[in-house]
């Protein structure tokens, strides 16, 4: 699949800030069988964009607006190419707890099982994981992926009943949340039981076919389990559904905390108007299957096909890193 993302963030303030200053995670990552092929970030007012990846690997783009300004505009456009996915390969029928914690202790894992801000095993989490009946004695594989349904089937998707900062105790309590809240109580369940998790932050299409809670015009939230022989597997309680070639990464963290979209602060009093706007649309594309590089792309609602130029746009990438 091949995807166009714009994704567009607007902040108005009430009364003139003198300065903000922020930084972003919109730049979908390139690795296993996703590929970053274009990426363009603007912002208004226009100031210089700096980039740094930060520990996990992540685009951070950074920049300072210094000077008075009633609204600030950012918006990320991104082509994206993503190989189908969404199936577990050689199922290690015969996995055992022993073989997971040896492999996690012999490497940089250990780290993905400790508790984080918004993945704690709180009173109301560890009733939870008792009313499941979760417990280590089963393929922890098979373990998870049911666990991924009763987490789907325990809550109820019910959008603005939380915040992004809301602890999860709150969705818990009313058994209701957003994916955010959704892949927080899973990844502080599977954290419990000793199995590296990270929380993923990114978009997900949604297909005709598709019946996902989740709405299409905002980022979305899923988590990635890790196990011996597998590597990271995606898993997406909020839809009930392993992570697929509709789901396009943006970044990995342990938590929401570290990985928002757009952070930042600004000097002075006022009012803030957030909006924001994500679009996501499928290309039909022709491409180069050894080396996942575009040919050309079809418009898939107009019709109209453009040439795709990879070593310009790889040249036109480093000059905007510049």
């Amino acid at each position: 699949m091949i995807y166009t993302i714009r994704h567009s963030t607007r902040i108005r303030y009430s009364t003139p800030v003198t300065e903000s200053v922020s930084e972003v995670r919109l730049k979908p990552l390139t690795g296993g069988l996703q590929r970053c092929l274009t990426f363009q970030l603007n912002v208004s007012p226009n100031v210089p964009i700096m980039q740094y990846e930060d520990y996990a690997g992540n685009v951070v783009s950074h920049f300072n607006i210094p000077f008075f300004h009633n609204e600030m505009v950012v918006t990320a456009q991104s082509v994206i190419g993503v190989k189908p996915s969404g199936k577990i390969a050689n199922v290690p029928q015969n996995l055992t707890w022993s073989e997971l914690d040896a492999a996690v202790e012999q490497s940089e894992l250990f780290e993905w099982t400790l508790p984080s801000k918004f993945a704690q095993p709180t009173d109301a989490l560890l009733a939870f994981s008792d009313e499941l009946k979760l417990s280590r004695n089963s393929n922890p594989l098979f373990l998870i992926l049911d666990l991924n349904q009763k987490v789907y089937k325990s809550l109820l998707y019910l959008p603005n009943s939380t915040r992004a900062d809301s602890p999860i105790d709150e969705a818990l309590t009313q058994r209701a949340g957003v994916c955010q809240d959704y892949s927080h109580i899973m990844i502080a369940l599977i954290r419990n039981l000793g199995i590296p998790c990270r929380y993923v932050s990114g978009y997900l299409f949604h297909a005709v076919r598709d019946k996902n809670q989740s709405p299409e015009t905002a980022t979305h939230a899923w988590l990635e389990a890790w196990f011996p022989g597998l590597g990271w597997i995606g898993l997406d309680p909020t839809n009930n559904k392993l992570a697929g070639d509709h789901h396009i990464i943006m970044a990995y963290g342990k938590d929401y905390a570290e990985v928002p979209p757009t952070r930042g602060v600004f000097k002075g009093e006022c009012d803030t108007e957030l909006s924001i706007s994500v679009r996501i649309l499928p290309e039909e594309t022709r491409i180069d299957e050894d080396d996942f590089r575009v040919i050309e792309i079809r418009n898939s609602k107009t019709g109209e096909v453009s040439d795709f130029d990879w070593e310009k746009q790889q040249i036109q990438q480093k000059q905007q890193q510049q």
